[in-house]
Protein backbone atom coordinates (compact mmCIF):
# COMPACT_ATOMS: atom_id res chain seq x y z
CA UNK A 1 0.00 0.00 0.00
CA UNK A 2 1.21 3.13 -1.11
CA UNK A 3 2.28 5.37 1.57
CA UNK A 4 -0.74 7.72 3.03
CA UNK A 5 1.38 11.30 1.74
CA UNK A 6 1.45 10.67 -1.54
CA UNK A 7 -0.34 13.04 -3.93
CA UNK A 8 -1.07 12.70 -7.49
CA UNK A 9 -2.45 15.55 -10.04
CA UNK A 10 -4.61 14.38 -13.08
CA UNK A 11 -4.47 16.87 -15.94
CA UNK A 12 -7.46 15.93 -17.43
CA UNK A 13 -10.98 15.14 -16.09
CA UNK A 14 -12.65 12.74 -18.71
CA UNK A 15 -12.93 9.07 -18.38
CA UNK A 16 -9.44 8.41 -18.56
CA UNK A 17 -8.23 10.98 -15.91
CA UNK A 18 -11.78 9.96 -13.55
CA UNK A 19 -10.41 6.30 -13.75
CA UNK A 20 -7.25 7.01 -13.22
CA UNK A 21 -8.14 9.29 -10.14
CA UNK A 22 -10.62 6.59 -8.59
CA UNK A 23 -8.01 3.87 -8.74
CA UNK A 24 -5.28 5.98 -7.31
CA UNK A 25 -7.76 7.00 -4.45
CA UNK A 26 -8.02 3.15 -3.75
CA UNK A 27 -4.63 3.25 -2.99
CA UNK A 28 -5.08 5.96 -0.30
CA UNK A 29 -3.53 8.80 -2.10
CA UNK A 30 -4.59 12.13 -2.15
CA UNK A 31 -5.56 12.99 -6.03
CA UNK A 32 -6.85 16.25 -7.22
CA UNK A 33 -7.73 16.62 -10.59
CA UNK A 34 -7.86 19.44 -12.97
CA UNK A 35 -10.28 20.08 -15.69
CA UNK A 36 -9.72 22.50 -18.45
CA UNK A 37 -13.36 23.28 -19.21
CA UNK A 38 -15.48 25.47 -17.13
CA UNK A 39 -18.51 23.04 -17.13
CA UNK A 40 -19.59 19.33 -16.43
CA UNK A 41 -18.98 17.20 -19.46
CA UNK A 42 -21.70 14.38 -18.68
CA UNK A 43 -23.55 16.32 -22.22
CA UNK A 44 -20.31 15.44 -24.13
CA UNK A 45 -19.91 12.25 -25.96
CA UNK A 46 -21.89 9.77 -27.97
CA UNK A 47 -21.74 5.97 -28.24
CA UNK A 48 -18.71 3.47 -27.17
CA UNK A 49 -18.14 0.12 -26.70
CA UNK A 50 -17.24 -2.20 -23.85
CA UNK A 51 -15.47 -5.00 -23.28
CA UNK A 52 -14.88 -7.39 -20.02
CA UNK A 53 -11.41 -5.56 -18.63
CA UNK A 54 -14.24 -2.03 -19.02
CA UNK A 55 -16.34 -4.32 -17.36
CA UNK A 56 -14.10 -5.21 -14.52
CA UNK A 57 -12.41 -2.54 -14.08
CA UNK A 58 -15.84 -0.33 -13.11
CA UNK A 59 -16.71 -3.51 -11.46
CA UNK A 60 -13.11 -2.91 -9.07
CA UNK A 61 -15.00 0.56 -7.99
CA UNK A 62 -18.09 -0.40 -7.30
CA UNK A 63 -19.84 0.65 -10.68
CA UNK A 64 -22.19 -1.76 -12.17
CA UNK A 65 -22.62 -2.13 -15.74
CA UNK A 66 -26.98 -1.98 -14.79
CA UNK A 67 -29.58 -0.98 -17.41
CA UNK A 68 -28.82 2.66 -17.52
CA UNK A 69 -25.17 2.12 -18.54
CA UNK A 70 -24.99 -0.42 -21.05
CA UNK A 71 -27.47 -2.42 -23.78
CA UNK A 72 -27.20 -5.74 -24.72
CA UNK A 73 -26.92 -5.74 -28.26
CA UNK A 74 -27.83 -8.76 -30.92
CA UNK A 75 -26.46 -9.67 -34.63
CA UNK A 76 -24.16 -7.67 -36.63
CA UNK A 77 -25.77 -7.43 -39.91
CA UNK A 78 -24.40 -5.83 -43.07
CA UNK A 79 -26.75 -4.68 -45.59
CA UNK A 80 -25.86 -3.79 -49.25
CA UNK A 81 -27.22 -0.78 -51.24
CA UNK A 82 -30.32 -2.58 -51.96
CA UNK A 83 -30.84 -3.12 -48.05
CA UNK A 84 -29.97 -7.36 -48.90
CA UNK A 85 -27.81 -8.66 -46.33
CA UNK A 86 -24.61 -9.46 -47.34
CA UNK A 87 -23.22 -10.67 -44.24
CA UNK A 88 -24.77 -11.89 -40.58
CA UNK A 89 -22.61 -12.76 -37.51
CA UNK A 90 -23.60 -13.04 -33.57
CA UNK A 91 -22.59 -10.67 -31.40
CA UNK A 92 -24.19 -10.31 -28.28
CA UNK A 93 -21.96 -7.12 -26.75
CA UNK A 94 -22.49 -4.94 -24.26
CA UNK A 95 -22.35 -1.06 -25.59
CA UNK A 96 -23.15 1.97 -23.61
CA UNK A 97 -22.85 5.35 -24.16
CA UNK A 98 -19.75 8.20 -23.20
CA UNK A 99 -22.12 10.00 -20.71
CA UNK A 100 -23.38 6.78 -18.82
CA UNK A 101 -19.60 6.17 -18.00
CA UNK A 102 -18.84 9.36 -16.67
CA UNK A 103 -21.37 10.40 -14.66
CA UNK A 104 -20.77 7.43 -12.10
CA UNK A 105 -17.01 7.74 -11.95
CA UNK A 106 -17.77 11.64 -11.83
CA UNK A 107 -20.07 11.14 -8.97
CA UNK A 108 -17.87 8.67 -7.06
CA UNK A 109 -14.66 11.02 -7.26
CA UNK A 110 -15.50 13.87 -4.06
CA UNK A 111 -16.56 16.98 -5.43
CA UNK A 112 -13.91 19.05 -3.74
CA UNK A 113 -10.67 17.81 -5.12
CA UNK A 114 -12.04 17.86 -9.08
CA UNK A 115 -11.60 21.10 -10.10
CA UNK A 116 -13.33 22.89 -13.52
CA UNK A 117 -11.57 25.96 -15.61
CA UNK A 118 -8.04 24.69 -15.15
CA UNK A 119 -5.88 24.87 -17.99
CA UNK A 120 -2.92 23.36 -17.54
CA UNK A 121 0.26 25.03 -19.11
CA UNK A 122 3.36 23.57 -18.19
CA UNK A 123 4.94 21.29 -15.48
CA UNK A 124 8.75 21.47 -13.83
CA UNK A 125 10.00 18.30 -11.71
CA UNK A 126 13.08 17.25 -10.34
CA UNK A 127 13.88 13.57 -8.76
CA UNK A 128 11.89 13.82 -5.66
CA UNK A 129 8.44 16.03 -7.31
CA UNK A 130 6.33 17.43 -10.05
CA UNK A 131 4.54 20.68 -10.03
CA UNK A 132 1.88 21.05 -12.29
CA UNK A 133 1.34 25.08 -13.33
CA UNK A 134 -2.31 26.45 -14.75
CA UNK A 135 -3.01 29.30 -17.16
CA UNK A 136 -4.97 31.44 -13.86
CA UNK A 137 -1.52 31.47 -12.11
CA UNK A 138 -2.08 28.54 -9.59
CA UNK A 139 0.10 25.42 -9.13
CA UNK A 140 0.17 22.20 -7.61
CA UNK A 141 2.87 19.89 -6.19
CA UNK A 142 2.80 16.13 -6.20
CA UNK A 143 4.67 12.84 -6.76
CA UNK A 144 2.76 12.14 -9.84
CA UNK A 145 1.36 13.89 -12.49
CA UNK A 146 -1.01 11.56 -14.92
CA UNK A 147 -1.43 13.19 -17.98
CA UNK A 148 -4.34 12.68 -19.28
CA UNK A 149 -6.19 15.40 -21.50
CA UNK A 150 -6.98 13.99 -24.74
CA UNK A 151 -6.04 13.85 -28.42
CA UNK A 152 -4.25 17.78 -27.84
CA UNK A 153 -2.51 16.61 -25.27
CA UNK A 154 -0.65 19.70 -23.49
CA UNK A 155 1.62 17.39 -21.10
CA UNK A 156 2.53 14.78 -23.69
CA UNK A 157 2.83 18.49 -26.11
CA UNK A 158 5.78 19.59 -23.27
CA UNK A 159 7.39 16.18 -23.10
CA UNK A 160 7.82 15.47 -26.63
CA UNK A 161 7.81 19.21 -28.57
CA UNK A 162 7.03 18.70 -32.04
CA UNK A 163 4.55 15.28 -31.66
CA UNK A 164 1.50 16.30 -33.14
CA UNK A 165 -1.43 13.90 -34.20
CA UNK A 166 -1.45 12.61 -37.49
CA UNK A 167 -4.36 12.73 -39.47
CA UNK A 168 -5.65 9.66 -41.86
CA UNK A 169 -7.26 10.85 -44.60
CA UNK A 170 -10.51 10.29 -43.45
CA UNK A 171 -13.55 11.74 -40.97
CA UNK A 172 -15.95 10.16 -38.84
CA UNK A 173 -19.77 11.33 -39.37
CA UNK A 174 -21.39 10.81 -36.01
CA UNK A 175 -24.76 11.08 -34.38
CA UNK A 176 -26.58 10.10 -31.25
CA UNK A 177 -30.31 9.77 -32.06
CA UNK A 178 -32.93 9.60 -29.59
CA UNK A 179 -34.99 6.33 -30.11
CA UNK A 180 -38.62 7.95 -29.37
CA UNK A 181 -38.22 10.17 -31.93
CA UNK A 182 -38.07 7.13 -34.29
CA UNK A 183 -41.51 6.25 -36.33
CA UNK A 184 -42.79 3.18 -34.69
CA UNK A 185 -41.55 1.57 -37.95
CA UNK A 186 -38.40 2.40 -38.07
CA UNK A 187 -37.75 1.33 -34.59
CA UNK A 188 -39.05 -2.07 -35.40
CA UNK A 189 -36.99 -2.71 -38.38
CA UNK A 190 -33.82 -1.44 -36.47
CA UNK A 191 -34.51 -3.84 -33.78
CA UNK A 192 -31.80 -4.53 -31.56
CA UNK A 193 -29.03 -5.03 -34.10
CA UNK A 194 -25.48 -3.71 -34.89
CA UNK A 195 -25.87 -2.54 -38.53
CA UNK A 196 -23.46 -2.12 -40.96
CA UNK A 197 -23.12 -0.69 -44.44
CA UNK A 198 -19.72 -0.61 -46.15
CA UNK A 199 -19.94 1.17 -49.61
CA UNK A 200 -16.83 1.31 -51.35
CA UNK A 201 -14.05 2.73 -49.49
CA UNK A 202 -15.88 3.97 -46.27
CA UNK A 203 -17.71 2.06 -43.57
CA UNK A 204 -21.33 2.51 -41.95
CA UNK A 205 -22.03 1.07 -38.49
CA UNK A 206 -25.14 2.14 -36.01
CA UNK A 207 -26.02 0.42 -32.88
CA UNK A 208 -28.40 1.15 -29.62
CA UNK A 209 -26.95 2.56 -26.73
CA UNK A 210 -28.83 3.50 -23.56
CA UNK A 211 -30.12 7.40 -23.53
CA UNK A 212 -27.68 9.78 -22.47
CA UNK A 213 -31.21 11.06 -20.09
CA UNK A 214 -30.39 7.31 -17.89
CA UNK A 215 -33.49 6.62 -17.36
CA UNK A 216 -33.67 3.07 -18.01
CA UNK A 217 -35.69 1.47 -21.24
CA UNK A 218 -34.48 4.40 -23.11
CA UNK A 219 -31.94 3.60 -25.88
CA UNK A 220 -30.69 6.14 -28.33
CA UNK A 221 -29.11 4.85 -31.99
CA UNK A 222 -25.56 5.47 -32.33
CA UNK A 223 -24.27 6.56 -36.16
CA UNK A 224 -20.83 6.55 -37.25
CA UNK A 225 -20.16 7.28 -40.81
CA UNK A 226 -16.64 6.63 -41.80
CA UNK A 227 -15.71 8.56 -45.44
CA UNK A 228 -12.21 9.45 -46.89
CA UNK A 229 -11.62 13.14 -47.52
CA UNK A 230 -9.42 13.74 -50.43
CA UNK A 231 -6.97 16.59 -49.93
CA UNK A 232 -6.16 19.09 -47.41
CA UNK A 233 -8.49 21.82 -49.29
CA UNK A 234 -11.63 19.81 -48.48
CA UNK A 235 -11.20 18.71 -44.51
CA UNK A 236 -10.64 22.76 -44.58
CA UNK A 237 -13.64 23.26 -46.26
CA UNK A 238 -15.83 21.06 -44.26
CA UNK A 239 -14.46 22.95 -40.90
CA UNK A 240 -15.44 26.06 -42.01
CA UNK A 241 -18.29 27.68 -40.92
CA UNK A 242 -21.01 29.77 -42.64
CA UNK A 243 -19.62 32.98 -41.84
CA UNK A 244 -16.13 31.58 -43.52
CA UNK A 245 -14.32 31.03 -40.20
CA UNK A 246 -12.17 27.95 -40.77
CA UNK A 247 -11.79 26.18 -36.99
CA UNK A 248 -9.02 23.96 -37.93
CA UNK A 249 -9.22 20.35 -38.21
CA UNK A 250 -12.31 19.85 -35.82
CA UNK A 251 -15.20 22.35 -35.78
CA UNK A 252 -18.23 22.82 -33.12
CA UNK A 253 -20.90 20.46 -33.99
CA UNK A 254 -23.87 23.21 -34.08
CA UNK A 255 -21.20 25.47 -36.74
CA UNK A 256 -21.66 22.66 -39.30
CA UNK A 257 -22.98 24.29 -42.42
CA UNK A 258 -26.56 23.61 -43.43
CA UNK A 259 -25.36 22.41 -46.90
CA UNK A 260 -22.64 20.15 -45.48
CA UNK A 261 -24.79 17.74 -43.35
CA UNK A 262 -27.49 17.97 -46.29
CA UNK A 263 -25.31 16.59 -48.73
CA UNK A 264 -24.70 13.74 -46.29
CA UNK A 265 -27.70 12.77 -45.82
CA UNK A 266 -28.20 12.87 -49.64
CA UNK A 267 -25.11 10.50 -49.96
CA UNK A 268 -26.43 8.10 -47.48
CA UNK A 269 -29.60 7.56 -49.95
CA UNK A 270 -27.51 7.15 -52.72
CA UNK A 271 -24.68 4.81 -50.98
CA UNK A 272 -26.66 3.19 -47.93
CA UNK A 273 -29.44 0.63 -47.67
CA UNK A 274 -32.49 2.23 -47.47
CA UNK A 275 -33.33 1.39 -44.09
CA UNK A 276 -29.69 2.98 -42.69
CA UNK A 277 -30.28 5.99 -45.13
CA UNK A 278 -33.93 6.92 -43.35
CA UNK A 279 -31.94 6.33 -39.99
CA UNK A 280 -29.33 9.21 -40.93
CA UNK A 281 -32.13 11.39 -42.18
CA UNK A 282 -33.05 11.63 -38.34
CA UNK A 283 -30.29 12.48 -37.45
CA UNK A 284 -28.39 16.11 -36.86
CA UNK A 285 -24.70 14.54 -37.75
CA UNK A 286 -21.17 16.28 -36.47
CA UNK A 287 -17.89 14.77 -38.03
CA UNK A 288 -14.58 14.31 -36.43
CA UNK A 289 -11.05 13.74 -38.06
CA UNK A 290 -9.33 10.37 -37.19
CA UNK A 291 -5.82 10.42 -36.39
CA UNK A 292 -3.12 8.43 -35.10
CA UNK A 293 -0.82 9.54 -32.34
CA UNK A 294 2.01 6.86 -30.57
CA UNK A 295 3.81 8.34 -28.53
CA UNK A 296 7.74 7.12 -28.05
CA UNK A 297 7.43 6.61 -24.20
CA UNK A 298 4.36 7.32 -21.94
CA UNK A 299 6.40 7.79 -18.59
CA UNK A 300 9.12 10.41 -17.71
CA UNK A 301 10.16 11.28 -14.43
CA UNK A 302 7.40 11.65 -12.13
CA UNK A 303 5.17 12.44 -15.20
CA UNK A 304 2.97 9.74 -17.25
CA UNK A 305 0.46 9.48 -20.09
CA UNK A 306 -3.19 7.57 -19.97
CA UNK A 307 -5.51 6.81 -22.49
CA UNK A 308 -5.56 9.37 -25.69
CA UNK A 309 -3.05 11.46 -24.22
CA UNK A 310 -0.73 8.37 -24.64
CA UNK A 311 -1.60 6.79 -28.20
CA UNK A 312 -4.86 7.48 -30.02
CA UNK A 313 -6.02 4.30 -32.46
CA UNK A 314 -8.36 4.93 -35.13
CA UNK A 315 -11.69 3.95 -33.25
CA UNK A 316 -12.04 0.78 -35.59
CA UNK A 317 -10.56 -1.51 -32.66
CA UNK A 318 -13.59 -0.33 -30.59
CA UNK A 319 -11.89 0.06 -27.55
CA UNK A 320 -11.00 3.76 -26.86
CA UNK A 321 -12.26 3.68 -23.07
CA UNK A 322 -11.20 0.40 -22.79
CA UNK A 323 -7.50 1.13 -23.34
CA UNK A 324 -8.22 4.22 -20.74
CA UNK A 325 -9.11 1.46 -18.02
CA UNK A 326 -6.53 -0.71 -18.62
CA UNK A 327 -4.03 1.96 -18.60
CA UNK A 328 -5.29 3.25 -15.36
CA UNK A 329 -5.60 -0.64 -13.81
CA UNK A 330 -1.93 -1.07 -14.81
CA UNK A 331 -1.14 2.33 -12.97
CA UNK A 332 -2.99 1.01 -10.04
CA UNK A 333 -1.15 -2.03 -10.14
CA UNK A 334 2.24 -1.34 -10.63
CA UNK A 335 2.24 1.20 -7.82
CA UNK A 336 0.57 -1.49 -5.68
CA UNK A 337 3.67 -3.58 -6.22
CA UNK A 338 6.10 -0.91 -5.85
CA UNK A 339 4.58 1.60 -3.54
CA UNK A 340 7.91 3.26 -2.14
CA UNK A 341 9.37 3.82 -5.72
CA UNK A 342 7.28 5.83 -8.07
CA UNK A 343 10.24 5.34 -10.90
CA UNK A 344 9.86 1.47 -10.67
CA UNK A 345 6.23 1.76 -10.60
CA UNK A 346 6.22 3.54 -13.85
CA UNK A 347 9.33 1.55 -15.63
CA UNK A 348 6.59 -1.20 -15.43
CA UNK A 349 3.58 1.24 -16.50
CA UNK A 350 5.73 2.50 -19.57
CA UNK A 351 6.72 -0.95 -20.73
CA UNK A 352 3.55 -2.76 -20.36
CA UNK A 353 1.19 0.09 -21.89
CA UNK A 354 3.54 1.15 -24.54
CA UNK A 355 3.59 -1.59 -26.16
CA UNK A 356 0.37 -2.24 -26.21
CA UNK A 357 -0.58 0.86 -27.32
CA UNK A 358 1.56 0.41 -30.44
CA UNK A 359 -0.15 -3.15 -31.27
CA UNK A 360 -3.54 -0.69 -30.81
CA UNK A 361 -2.21 1.37 -33.43
CA UNK A 362 -0.90 -1.13 -35.59
CA UNK A 363 -4.13 -2.71 -35.82
CA UNK A 364 -6.96 0.09 -36.00
CA UNK A 365 -4.06 1.27 -39.12
CA UNK A 366 -4.91 -2.03 -40.68
CA UNK A 367 -8.69 -2.29 -40.22
CA UNK A 368 -8.76 1.48 -41.65
CA UNK A 369 -6.40 1.12 -44.57
CA UNK A 370 -8.74 0.01 -47.28
CA UNK A 371 -10.22 3.98 -46.20
CA UNK A 372 -7.73 5.76 -46.00
CA UNK A 373 -6.47 4.28 -49.24
CA UNK A 374 -9.60 6.19 -50.92
CA UNK A 375 -8.03 9.42 -49.89
CA UNK A 376 -4.37 8.52 -50.57
CA UNK A 377 -4.52 6.07 -54.07
CA UNK A 378 -1.05 6.78 -54.87
CA UNK A 379 0.40 5.11 -51.68
CA UNK A 380 0.54 1.77 -53.58
CA UNK A 381 -1.71 0.22 -51.11
CA UNK A 382 -1.78 -4.10 -51.08
CA UNK A 383 -4.42 -6.20 -51.97
CA UNK A 384 -4.84 -7.05 -48.35
CA UNK A 385 -4.72 -3.91 -47.15
CA UNK A 386 -7.60 -2.94 -49.89
CA UNK A 387 -9.72 -5.25 -48.46
CA UNK A 388 -12.96 -4.57 -47.67
CA UNK A 389 -14.63 -7.96 -47.18
CA UNK A 390 -18.08 -7.92 -44.72
CA UNK A 391 -17.34 -11.72 -42.92
CA UNK A 392 -13.46 -10.03 -42.02
CA UNK A 393 -14.74 -6.88 -41.30
CA UNK A 394 -17.77 -7.60 -38.41
CA UNK A 395 -15.37 -10.05 -37.46
CA UNK A 396 -12.54 -7.64 -36.62
CA UNK A 397 -13.73 -4.45 -35.89
CA UNK A 398 -13.99 -3.65 -32.37
CA UNK A 399 -13.26 -7.41 -31.66
CA UNK A 400 -13.13 -8.27 -28.17
CA UNK A 401 -9.56 -8.39 -26.31
CA UNK A 402 -9.46 -12.11 -25.64
CA UNK A 403 -10.33 -12.55 -29.72
CA UNK A 404 -7.26 -10.19 -30.76
CA UNK A 405 -4.16 -12.45 -29.92
CA UNK A 406 -1.36 -9.18 -30.19
CA UNK A 407 -3.47 -7.42 -27.55
CA UNK A 408 -4.55 -10.40 -25.60
CA UNK A 409 -0.87 -11.62 -25.02
CA UNK A 410 -0.40 -7.91 -23.29
CA UNK A 411 -3.53 -7.53 -20.65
Amino acid sequence: MARMTSRAIVVGGSLGGLLAANLLSELGWDVEVYERVPDDLAARGAGIGTHEELLATLGRLGIAMEERLGAQVGDRVCLDRAGKVVHRTPWGHIMSGWANVYRPLKDRFPAERYHFGKAFERFEQDENQVVARFADGSRARADLLVGADGLRSAVRAQLFPGLEPAYAGYVAWRALVDERTLTAGLRRRLGNLYWFGLPPGEMFVAYPVPSRDGVPGHRDWNIVWYRPIVGDEALRDLCTDAAGRHHGPAIPPPLVRPEVTATLKRDARALLAPLLAELVECSQPFFQAIFDVESPRIAVGHVLLLGDAAFVARPHVGMGVTKAALDALCLYRSIEMHPESVAVALARYDRLRGEFGRRCIARARRLGAYIEARARPGRGWSAQQLDQDPERLLREVAASLKDIPELASEI
